[in-house]
């Protein structure tokens, strides 16, 4: 299998017609979609991730493509699906009818995964940079890809961390019945038994509330050591403040839904000492993090979360139509299995299922007001 790596991209690519394809009949103009939420409480992770893989497709066209023996431009077409699954299958329908050759996105587990079908049946590939429920790709449709490492894996860490790490004996679980705060809290509380850890209460919420304190307060009369939760920033933080005001003193933990600087913002002085993990590498440690940071900050200011993984989403569907040597969707989704690239979050190769391989979760821990690495477990 052949290597290939972000920077050889960026050389002239060279493709023939492909099957009728508007796109390069057209002759001038390839239109891949990114799907997130632009408005809404998580507008600020879905504008990451779209600037990170506008970034990808400028650098692109800055060099200059060919496709068919003719120049060509590569067009970010950006869609908001306000997080919502509703949302985010109106708008694939809508890339699908725009006649788009891949997708980056969408953000959401929850959105990922029903508009997952639409993209399916047009025959669109679709790499998801930040969605890692296991049912995404759990589905077997061949169109389905993402760049980051699922919530199997993410959730078994956790627990482990929680029992063998935090030392945590009692644990409660609180979800916001998205299908990444549900699947990622199901994963993580499997770990924790299997662990030898008990779970002391299974409670649940939404992804629009702000207001636990009923909660929180039945949770507080178990005695838990740990409280996880699976979901967002826009719920975590104001948990973690609810939390230290009603004198619950169990330790906080979550995953990459609140591994971010809003969360930081939300809880204040409450996100102290909060426990929490990102699948992947620390950007600092990233085969391409120093200068991806670099280059991303000064166009767009700080990097959220998973600008990095949105980026080297874009850089592997360019990758499969160079070498399918086209832009045909179908081809692409047939070159896409065979992808070995060096990204700038690390080496990009799928399984049978479309998930990537070789994947790693980072633990991460607020001491002082910033998010500080605790460990990084390889799997």
């Amino acid at each position: 299998m052949r290597f290939t790596t972000v920077s050889a991209l960026l050389v002239t690519l060279v493709a023939v017609a492909g099957c009728g394809q508007k796109s390069e009949t057209a002759g001038d103009v390839i239109k891949i979609g990114s799907v997130a939420p632009l408005t809404g409480p998580q507008a600020h992770l879905g504008k990451d991730n779209e600037n990170g893989a506008r970034l990808a497709i400028e650098e692109l066209n800055a060099k200059g493509l060919n496709l068919g023996g003719k120049p060509v431009k590569l067009e970010l077409i950006g869609e908001d699906d306000q997080a919502d699954p509703k949302t985010g299958t109106v708008v694939a329908q809508k890339l699908v009818d725009t006649g788009v050759v891949g997708v980056v996105g969408h953000l959401n587990s929850g959105t990922s995964i029903p508009a997952s079908k639409l993209y399916a049946d047009a025959g669109i590939p679709q790499v998801s940079p930040s969605a890692t429920a296991i049912a995404y790709t759990a589905q077997g449709y061949k169109t389905a890809f993402r760049v980051m490492t699922n919530d199997e894996q993410q959730g078994k860490v956790l627990g482990q961390f929680a029992v063998k790490a935090m030392g945590a004996k009692k644990i409660a679980v609180i979800d916001d019945r998205s299908a990444y705060g549900q699947g990622l809290a199901d994963e993580f509380e499997k770990a924790v038994k299997a662990a030898g850890g008990e779970i002391v209460a299974r409670e649940f919420t939404n992804d629009h509330a702000t207001d636990f304190t009923a909660i929180l307060t039945s949770i507080k009369g178990k005695g838990p050591d740990v409280l996880f939760f699976g979901g967002m920033d826009p719920q975590g933080g104001p948990m973690a403040q609810q939390m230290k005001r009603l004198g619950l003193n169990a330790k906080l933990l979550g995953g990459d839904g609140i591994q971010n600087v809003n969360f930081l913002k939300l809880a204040g002085a409450d996100a102290e000492g909060t426990v929490a993990s990102l699948p992947g590498l620390p950007l600092d440690a990233m085969p391409g993090g120093a200068e991806f940071k670099r280059k991303f900050e000064a166009k767009y200011g700080p990097i959220q979360v998973y600008a990095p993984y949105a980026y080297d989403a874009a850089y592997v569907l360019v990758d499969a139509m160079r070498r399918a040597n086209t832009a045909d969707p179908a081809k692409v989704v047939a070159e896409l299995p065979k992808t070995d690239l060096q990204g700038v979050t690390g080496h990009i190769r799928f399984d049978k299922k479309g998930d990537i391989t070789g994947g790693s979760v980072t633990l991460y821990q607020v001491k002082n007001g910033a998010w500080a690495v605790l460990e990084t477990v390889k799997q």
